[in-house]
């Protein structure tokens, strides 16, 4: 009798790519072989909304599922795939990253959850537009802001704003890819801003403090619960005030010299004050996530920028190792489950 898998990757694709479930074809193909060498059973688990019941029937015969899905993938949003998981986890199946564990560190509300840490900074919670055009004027005149929805990817919903001295315009930048600096009125600024304001986008926006240094680009720590796996660094942004396009992410291992500081500082507390901060559980925290850090105005310092936990990848070769120790190391404690679904 073939062995039940026990770890299976969920990521989007189509009837024809669920059909094939060919590892070799993923982008999580290297992890798939890192796992065959270290004798774990792991399957690809192929999602769509079209078939969500299929794919949950699937999910509950592993003990472990690592879910990457984006929160906003192609349009669609992640309301049934977080019910199917939620069920499934509830099943006795341990999903990775959980989305009551994604609510509480993968939206932009965590920036101010953490406002008072280390690696916090000058953030507030914007609840309506009335609400945005009384306050922002008034927090320009310290500086640019940048306005951030609940919940995204790929630098949508980012807008950085900053007064424009004796003008009632603002210079306004979209870091999506490709956008370009505007002077816009508040009128139009609060027409642009207004799609994030509906409850099915959050209802609301969180404003932080534009931070200069970045300039001198962005680290992004890869993190296997609570160890550092790697880092990724990012020389040019989406919003480096050149207005160049962004570069690309160069990946560095998790020793590499010149982030030994910001390693340092996380695995020596940051990572515990961040729970303690969101209330995640230590069982909780996802098997792969990241954050990305923008560089302090004081030497060995930073600004956390964002976190992520729905959807990390690309990630640094060095992170597939300690990964797989990770997942190995639960299921050396977990509860067979049975082949009908549950533990």
């Amino acid at each position: 009798m073939a062995r039940l898998p026990t770890v299976a990757l969920l990521y989007p694709g189509d009837r024809a790519t669920r059909d094939r479930s060919d590892p070799a074809e993923s982008r999580f193909a290297a992890l798939f072989e890192a796992y065959a060498a270290a004798g774990v059973n792991a399957e690809p688990a192929i999602y769509h909304d079209d078939f969500a019941d299929e794919v949950a029937e699937q999910l509950r015969r592993v003990k472990l599922v690592l879910v990457w899905n984006n929160p906003i993938e192609a349009g669609r949003r992640r309301d049934r795939l977080d019910a199917m998981l939620r069920d499934v986890a509830a099943a006795g199946v341990q999903v990775s990253t959980h989305p009551d564990t994604i609510a509480k560190l993968g939206t932009k509300d965590v920036l101010l959850g953490v406002r008072d840490l280390p690696f916090g900074s000058d953030v507030y919670r914007v609840d309506s537009l009335a609400q945005l055009e009384r306050e922002l004027p008034q927090r320009l005149e310290e500086g640019p802001r940048v306005l951030k929805q609940y919940r995204g990817h790929s630098g949508i919903g980012i807008w950085r704003v900053e007064a424009v001295a004796g003008s009632p315009l603002c210079k306004v930048r979209h870091a999506h890819r490709g956008g370009d600096e505007e002077l816009l009125g508040m009128t139009e600024l609060l027409q642009r801003l207004a799609p994030y304001f509906e409850p099915e986008a959050g209802g609301h926006m969180i404003d932080q403090v534009w931070q200069p240094r970045i300039a001198d680009g962005m680290v992004r720590a890869y993190l296997v619960q609570d160890r550092v796996g790697g880092f990724g660094y990012q020389a040019i942004n989406a919003l480096h005030p050149t207005h160049t396009a962004p570069g690309p992410r160069v990946y560095y291992p998790a020793d590499f010299p010149r982030f030994g500081a910001l390693k340092g500082l996380l695995e020596g507390g940051w990572i515990d004050q961040l729970r303690l901060a969101t209330s995640v559980t230590h069982d909780r925290l996802p098997m792969l996530w990241d954050c990305d850090f923008m560089f302090g105005e004081q030497a060995d310092s930073f600004m956390l920028c964002e976190i992520n936990v729905s959807s990390v990848s690309p990630f640094p070769p060095s992170a597939i190792e300690p990964l797989v120790g990770a997942v190995k190391k639960f299921l050396d404690l977990a509860p067979t489950p049975s082949p009908h679904g549950g533990i």
